[in-house]
């Protein structure tokens, strides 16, 4: 009995003893596997959030050092911190100024000029503003061939698509993310809000917004689960199952937040009850937080299921935030930028970016072909259509032939605070409709920034040209457009030539006839 026994225990112990000793070599053994493919993608695409919206500073001091601002002192977001503290940070990124066109651009590589879905698109009917182009792309592009999701599928890719769209009206077939390439779709159809955040009104099913229901989540219906949760339990259900059946995945996660209505995460609420700022103020900055989660949340995720060194994270904002902390197009949202979501100043246009792999590991191959500083800063522009050539560039996808694209790779400026000596320092953004700020072109050149307004009396400003030197004047106090007409000539100019190069529309007058910019008399 006793020697049965012994036989029994040394049994055991063999077996733990070769599990502690060949266990991690297979872990190994897989993870060595895994970064021999190709490497994952995950775009982490904030609605509504702006560069301030964050306890991450993107701002900058002289010497091109982080400089923190009221804002980051406000919300909290150490997902974020983590990020920025893998990664690199862009401060000069840019978006179009409402989601639909800064959608279809990341998509396509291309500015909305070109692509022509120039405004935010309203689901049920053509929303194209009084003198809006008749011919902008209220339905999308939806050529398969040329998007991110159906190039990386061509390429081997599972394509995700989780969360808000808007890339296309009812009825289209932009309406639908998996008729863009993307594999599996949950959440994603033609409008832009949520019904409801809460899942308790069923995400706007049950209660609240009806007509903006959020789609697929039934079974979080009458629960305690947040919107932004949902989607992140989702999402991560999606990364094992790709982990599980060793395919590369490519995760397009757009969380409705940090969308209107402003409804309260009551998880967070008690972090700013005590903070001074209106209610809707809190619920906003609640909204931020549940978007933080669950970044963190998805990260543990891929580093639980052995992806991280394998995964490259990339986090941005579709357009300007739009806290509802003051008047539109003064100093207050988005302190000490000026203006904030649907505006053409930097307020308006900046949004949050950070570059980062999972988990920096330098003897990766992925992260020997993109290597990304730790911590850094990068001052030079970048732009929502880089997103397109800097991801195919890295997985060695080329772009479809006959497709122009407007985007530069980003691989050298995530290298480092140095700029890309190649990069055009330059911007623009077309918005020939009615919205906040209206029929507009805003075009920044090096330092100088020109908007460029088609019909004046409908603008605050109430004049046809803006100027400001970014450099001297980074938040839009003095318009210097009388004391420098020959540099609005010069910056009319190349916003013309631009324009005409990516086959713009412009606003039409009562006539029909096309408002096209002219030059300073």
């Amino acid at each position: 009995m006793v020697a049965e026994t012994g036989r029994r225990l040394s049994l055991v112990w063999g077996v733990a003893l070769w599990a502690v000793c060949f266990f991690p070599m297979v872990v190994s053994a897989a993870a060595t596997d895994r970064a021999s493919g190709k490497p994952n993608i995950v775009v982490f695409l904030v609605d509504d959030m702006g560069p301030m919206d964050t306890s991450v500073p993107f701002m900058t001091d002289e010497a091109g050092k982080p400089k923190r601002y009221p804002l980051n002192d406000y919300y909290r977001t150490p997902g974020m911190e983590r990020l920025a503290k893998q990664g690199t940070r862009l401060n000069n990124f840019y978006a179009m100024s409402v989601c639909s066109p800064t959608r279809t651009s990341i998509v396509t590589g291309q500015n909305s000029a070109r692509h022509r879905v120039t405004q935010w698109i309203r689901s049920e009917n053509n929303n194209k503003g009084p003198l809006g182009p008749p011919q902008w792309n209220w339905t999308g592009v939806d050529n398969t061939d040329i998007t991110l999701a159906g190039v990386l599928k061509k390429a081997g890719y599972r394509t995700i698509y989780i969360g808000k769209a808007h890339f296309g009206p009812n009825d289209a077939k932009t309406e639908f993310p998996h008729n863009l390439g993307y594999d599996i779709n949950v959440g994603g159809c033609s409008w832009g809000q949520p019904g409801s955040y809460y899942g308790e009104h069923g995400y706007g099913h049950l209660k609240g917004n009806k007509k903006r229901a959020v789609p697929d989540l039934e079974k979080y219906h009458g629960t305690d689960t947040f919107l932004t949760d949902a989607l992140g339990f989702e999402a991560r259900t999606l990364i094992e199952q790709a982990a599980e059946d060793d395919v590369p995945f490519f995760l397009h996660f757009a969380p409705y937040a940090l969308h209107a209505p402003f409804q309260s995460n009551p998880r967070y609420a008690k972090n700013y009850a005590d903070s001074g700022k209106s209610k809707p103020a809190q619920a906003y900055a609640t909204l931020v937080e549940s978007m933080d989660k669950v970044l963190s949340e998805l990260m543990d995720s891929i580093e639980k299921e052995g992806l991280a060194e394998n995964t490259l994270i990339l986090f941005l904002g579709d357009n300007g935030g739009d806290a509802p902390l003051g008047p539109t197009h003064q100093h207050n949202s988005s302190f000490p930028l000026r203006g904030k979501k649907a505006t053409h100043y930097e307020g308006g246009m900046r949004t949050p970016f950070i570059a980062a792999w999972a988990k920096p590991d330098p003897s990766n191959k992925w992260q020997k072909k993109m290597p990304i500083a730790q911590g850094a800063i990068n001052q030079q522009i970048g732009t929502v259509m880089d997103l397109y050539p800097t991801v195919l560039n890295l997985v060695g996808a080329d772009i479809p032939k006959g497709h122009d694209i407007d985007g530069h790779d980003l691989a050298k400026q995530i290298a480092g605070a140095e700029p890309n000596p190649e990069r055009p320092n330059r911007f623009l953004m077309h918005f020939p409709h009615s919205h906040r700020s209206s029929y507009y072109t805003a075009f920044r050149l090096g330092d100088w920034k020109l908007i460029y307004h088609y019909a004046p009396k409908m603008n605050p400003a109430k004049v046809r040209y803006e100027l400001f030197n970014l450099k001297d004047d980074p938040f839009e106090k003095n318009n210097l457009a009388d004391k420098e007409p020959n540099k609005v000539k010069r910056l009319v100019n190349a916003m013309i030539k631009q324009l005409d190069t990516e086959g713009a529309l412009y606003p039409v007058d009562e006539q029909g006839k096309e408002m096209r910019p002219v030059l300073p008399g």
